[in-house]
């Protein structure tokens, strides 16, 4: 599954993979964003496509429907999102994508859940993929969005049996794309998806299971 991640790097250096200048609609910002803790239940800079041009904005992560009267969910599998009842309008119509340095996950060693950043060998951003509620840009507390999921493959295995599914640049852009439909979205998903070889991780501090810590430490690895 995916229930934290670091969004810590400027905007540029994640859209730099993904479009050029003029295929986007968002302001130049150098500042880093700095969520070294993303946690659902927050605003979270979520790109997508409108008018053929991406967009940025900031949307909850989390999706509760009115008429199902329960907690928000958080993550969708993308073995049954494109036809389930609740996440189908959204495959069809939501696709974005939530850019990261890296997720955590937690493993249980020795009776104790230990931490691990999770992210890719070669240093790139990871494009992970996302539906949610339209419009996007309405930056309200209603319907969010949930980051799609896939089974675990290889060595991922042994931390958790979900991952993000982490798309390709090229792949990522296509998924958003508006005038692509349901049927070659999951054609994306098979040929785009970034497998289990190009990942790493380490353990990290337990400080990372308080969404209030937010510092750089956190995606530092530690010994135990």
């Amino acid at each position: 599954m995916c229930g934290r991640f670091a969004q810590s790097q400027t905007r540029e250096e994640y859209l730099v993979y993904l479009a050029e200048e003029a295929e986007r609609d968002i302001a130049y910002d150098p500042e880093p964003i700095g969520r070294y803790n993303v946690a659902p239940g927050t605003k979270v800079l979520l790109l997508s496509e409108r008018d053929e041009q991406l967009h940025l904005d900031p949307v909850l992560w989390g999706y509760a429907p009115g008429w199902r009267g329960k907690p928000p969910l958080i993550n969708a599998r993308v073995e049954t999102a494109a036809t389930s009842r609740m996440f189908k309008p959204l495959w069809l119509h939501g696709r974005a994508i939530a850019f990261a340095d890296g997720w955590f996950e937690w493993k249980t060693e020795g009776g104790k859940k230990q931490p691990y950043f999770i992210h890719r060998i070669d240093g790139q951003p990871l494009f992970m993929a996302a539906i949610g509620s339209t419009p996007f840009e309405r930056g309200d507390e209603a319907e969010g969005f949930l980051i799609v999921t896939t089974a675990a493959d290889k060595g991922l295995v042994d931390i958790h049996e979900r991952r993000p599914l982490v798309l390709s640049p090229k792949a990522a852009r296509e998924w958003m794309r508006q005038d692509v439909g349901g049927k070659e979205a999951e054609r994306i998903v098979e040929d785009g998806a970034v497998s289990a070889e190009h990942f790493t991780w380490y353990t990290v501090s337990h400080a990372v299971g308080s969404a209030k810590n937010q510092d750089s430490e956190l995606i530092k690895p530690v010994s135990f």
